[in-house]
């Protein structure tokens, strides 16, 4: 009878307790030592702002920063899926673009009704995200290269959709998203708590489905997970797909946020914020590693400094500064783990 070994040898070690320990290599803890940082960092944060600004903590402050922080979080949530993946996905502001002008145009010109106009939006991404995933998945061609192609391709789409022009006239259909009385209950905004249930949807499937285990598996060694029985091209067209759906219902957060006005930069740069939430949140650029509470964390924090900015009336550059010299500290971190884990 053939014995299992623990991976750094020693004594034998039963097939359940292999499986256990593979499992908890796989999956982060429930919370990790860097989401704690982070939630103490937005913490410090929030208390430096309520003493510089006390205008910081009041609700004419806040409910606006967590509505500016749903759809990046959002968006984030699906790119944590795609990074754990071992991919990337850098055509989200395009899709973003795009799947606001249709819903937009629509709003205008057919007086769409707002389930249907969220129903579409999130369709619209879906098909655009499916595109990316059946070129990733079956293309045999790195995420990057693809998700940059398909980025201009979505914009120039964008572009034909606004016709050189704004759309003007949306009517305030999907207001229920946005900052005003009607977009939240007990002062806390719709959208953030339509963010939070879906981001727990994840955070659930990841840690405690076969199919969540897998999408770990892919990004730790891809052929590993293939021959173990794992559907690869399955699981990341999967991934694409779910990022395409999360970041069209994203795409009605954006429309709430703004006037009665699209313009076609809707959408620019938040391919770059998801990337930075992400990131932050403690999710491995290389794969394998991930969770999306670490997301929401990053994003919140990306948020924070970005108001925080704002609201002292420095310049605007600084908030890239911060967000940089963030993302530096996370990978640099990262870093470290791989090289530990390496040499234990």
């Amino acid at each position: 009878m053939t014995t299992t070994t623990t991976p750094g040898g020693g004594s034998p070690a039963t097939p359940d307790t292999h499986t256990a320990e593979a499992r908890g290599r796989v999956l982060p803890f429930p919370i990790t030592g860097q989401e704690i940082v982070l939630i103490a960092v937005i913490a410090v944060l929030w208390v430096v702002l309520a003493l510089a600004t006390p205008a910081f903590l009041t609700g004419s402050s806040i409910v606006p920063l967590f509505v500016a922080t749903a759809p990046v979080a959002l968006i984030g949530v699906g790119m944590t899926v795609v990074i754990i993946t071992g991919g990337i996905d850098v055509s989200v502001g395009s899709i973003v673009m795009v799947c606001a002008v249709v819903v937009a145009k629509q709003l205008v010109d057919s007086g769409l009704p707002l389930l249907p106009a969220v129903l579409l939006s999130v369709a619209v991404g879906g098909m655009l995200g499916l595109v990316n995933g059946v070129l990733i998945a079956y293309g045999r061609v790195h995420a990057i290269i693809i998700t940059f192609g398909t980025a201009n391709l979505f914009r120039f789409l964008g572009l034909q959709l606004f016709g050189g022009t704004t759309v003007n006239g949306i009517p305030d259909t999907l207001d229920v998203f946005g900052r005003g009385g009607a977009g939240r209950t007990l002062g806390v905004p719709h959208s953030f708590l339509v963010m939070l249930v879906i981001a727990a949807l994840a955070w659930y499937y990841l840690r405690h489905t076969a199919g969540g285990r897998h999408l770990y598996a892919i990004g730790g060694d891809a052929n590993a997970a293939r021959l173990a029985g794992v559907k690869v091209q399955r699981r990341v067209l999967l991934a694409y797909v779910l990022t395409g759906l999360v970041t069209g219902l994203a795409a009605c957060f954006v429309i709430a946020q703004g006037t009665a006005t699209l313009a076609p930069n809707v959408g620019d740069g938040m391919e770059l914020a998801a990337i930075a939430a992400v990131v932050i949140g403690g999710t491995s650029i290389m794969g394998g590693r991930g969770s999306v509470l670490g997301t929401v964390l990053g994003a919140l924090l990306v948020q924070t400094v970005t108001s925080g900015v704002t609201q002292l009336n420095w310049p605007s550059q600084l908030a890239s500064l911060f967000i940089g010299i963030f993302i530096l500290i996370a990978v640099g971190a990262d870093l470290l783990r791989q090289r530990a884990r390496r040499t234990t």
